[in-house]
């Protein structure tokens, strides 16, 4: 039975790595540019699948209207699905997700986003190239010796650990269900959250986006960390309170932030938007510290990653449409 699938916020590398794994499956696969949202879902009519990425909507009314059109199956090609209004989902759609595409991008890029700040390599480039060559300003520190908080100690936390900790860094972990098998072999402590706040020259955050983790780095946590701390995030916007962030960094009690993730991000990261304005006035902040690297949430954006994307998604759709059972099937919990 042909499958139609319609994908939504693509870009040119996502049409090569699902062209090249689509050649096992033979799916009918539609691309969208465009976000899905509200006033885009005549496109999903006639399809059986929609297909949607990070900062696509799929909230309670989006999810109606895909019903309504018949789709069947709701397939994310990331693993956050705070996106989704599973509870207007459950008995209307289907819900899959790809829980792990690649965790070692992800550990990797956040130590390149530790080692960039450090060594302030991103401000040693742009005076480089203008043939300032001068050292002044762009003393970093031994990584060795220091100490490094994670919170959250899932996969991608586990290859970041075990990096740091062959760095000859003390490596302090927070998670509501430690592992602690791993951390014995590894060499990491459990400590509390306040432990780790208090002691952590380097605090990366690597858990989800729930209710109790919202804004889980505000004003009060801030104010328990150690002076000029260094805070990176590659997991959830909305774990940082930005504004209190932006005083942290004023009042210099953070040190230094690395940030792959913005939690107004969805209007402006993976476009192009270097011949507009920019009207978020906390986005513009952030960006004038020199003593700040964000990036377009990239850090999952390997060759690996991708090719792994494409080929669980469509595994996923393929397993839903022969009726097999959904290992990657995301539901609504009570």
């Amino acid at each position: 039975m042909e499958c139609k699938i319609a994908f939504f916020g693509t870009k040119p590398y996502d049409e090569n790595s699902f062209d090249l794994a689509n050649e096992k499956y033979g799916f009918d696969i539609r691309y969208y540019k465009g976000h899905l949202n509200k006033n885009n879902l005549v496109l999903t009519q006639g399809v059986d699948v929609v297909c949607i990425f990070v900062n696509d909507t799929a909230d309670a009314s989006v999810i109606d209207s895909l019903a309504a059109n018949g789709v069947r199956l709701l397939a994310l090609r990331c693993a956050g699905f705070n996106n989704v209004d599973l509870k207007a989902a459950a008995g209307k759609v289907t819900v899959v997700r790809v829980p792990a595409y690649s965790p070692y991008a992800v550990a990797e890029f956040a130590l390149t986003l530790m080692l960039t700040l450090n060594r302030k390599v991103h401000r040693a480039y742009w005076r480089t190239r203008d043939g300032n060559f001068a050292l002044h300003g762009l003393m970093g520190f031994d990584m060795y010796g220091k100490t490094a908080g994670i919170v959250g100690t899932g996969k991608i936390a586990k290859i970041l650990v075990r990096i740091l900790r062959g760095l000859g860094m003390e490596v302090l972990g927070y998670d509501p269900y430690p592992d602690e098998e791993f951390a014995k072999e590894t060499g990491m402590v459990y400590v509390s959250l306040e432990e780790l706040y208090s002691r952590s020259d380097v605090i990366s955050l690597h858990c989800p986006l729930t209710e109790e983790t919202r804004y889980m780095i505000d004003r009060r946590s801030i104010a328990r960390m150690k002076e000029g701390v260094m805070l990176i995030n590659t997991g959830r916007g909305q774990l940082i309170h930005t504004n209190d962030l932006i005083e942290g960094l004023k009042s210099k009690k953070i040190g230094a932030a690395g940030l792959d993730v913005y939690e107004e991000e969805a209007d402006y990261f993976y476009e192009d938007k270097s011949d507009k304005i920019m009207d978020d006035d906390v986005l513009a902040r952030l960006l004038s510290f020199n003593n700040v690297v964000l990036t377009s949430h990239q850090g999952f954006f390997t060759k690996e990653a991708l090719e792994n994307i494409a080929e669980t998604t469509l595994r996923n759709i393929s397993d839903y449409m022969n009726g097999l059972p959904l290992g990657n099937e995301v539901k609504y919990v009570r």
